[in-house]
């Protein structure tokens, strides 16, 4: 991990974190959109459709324009949902980053620096449903510095900062088109506690489901 420093956020940083951010969750649309595609309510819409135009004008173009059509729809209802939470993110927490996390008891925010240029992020502050944890939040590596052990710097500083303060465990939620998130977190040693719903109306009949992680640590530095 050469030429590459973890620190603390700094205000000037804030345009580059919020690029970082916006990159990294728009790179999750084609496996959204995917994943939407595997519903079997998707899947029974489409079919539905196909099989009464297809009855009705005796002719497979409409059908398959119909159907074009609709899956054109269903990507573009995904683009709208992710644009939808990265507006409301850059709103909240990452339009007021040093209220949020740098001026809060227990919470911090860090970025990892390459040659100058912010290259990943990370926070964390204490868990509002888990009493006891600190929640590990806004992990985010730019593509081009992948692959490189960042995520898992990051990770590994969250962890030691939660120790320090003396909580007993990290938490984290992901979603479950996130697999290399997923990966990482289990292999660093999170255990998955829970799969829950997102409130959202579509996302629940889309089965667009989050997932919850939990580290225990002890103050001496091992894993209970």
């Amino acid at each position: 991990m050469a030429n590459i420093q973890i620190r603390k956020y700094q205000d000037e940083d804030s345009e580059a974190v919020k690029e970082i951010f916006t990159m990294g969750m728009s790179e999750h649309i084609p496996s959204s959109f995917m994943h939407v595609l595997k519903q079997p309510l998707m899947q029974m819409v489409l079919m539905i459709v196909f099989c009464a135009l297809i009855t009705s004008s005796k002719s497979f173009l409409l059908p398959i324009l119909a159907l074009t059509l609709c899956l054109a729809g269903a990507r573009q209802f995904v683009v709208y949902m992710f644009n939808q939470y990265i507006d409301a993110s850059l709103k909240k927490d990452l339009n007021s980053i040093s209220e949020t996390y740098l001026n809060q008891k227990d919470s911090g925010f860090w970025v990892a620096e390459s040659d100058g240029q912010v290259v990943a992020t990370v926070a964390c502050l204490p868990a509002e449903d888990a009493p006891g944890c600190l929640e590990l939040k806004r992990m985010s590596v730019c593509r081009s510095h992948r692959r490189m052990g960042i995520a898992k710097t990051l990770c590994q500083t969250i962890t030691d900062f939660t120790r320090e303060r003396g909580y007993a465990a990290v938490i984290l939620r992901t979603s479950v088109i996130q697999t290399d998130a997923q990966k990482l977190y289990e292999n660093m040693g999170f255990q998955k506690i829970r799969e829950f719903a997102i409130p959202e109306f579509p996302a629940k009949i889309l089965n667009f489901n989050l997932l919850e992680y939990r580290l225990d640590l002890q103050k001496d530095g091992k894993r209970e």
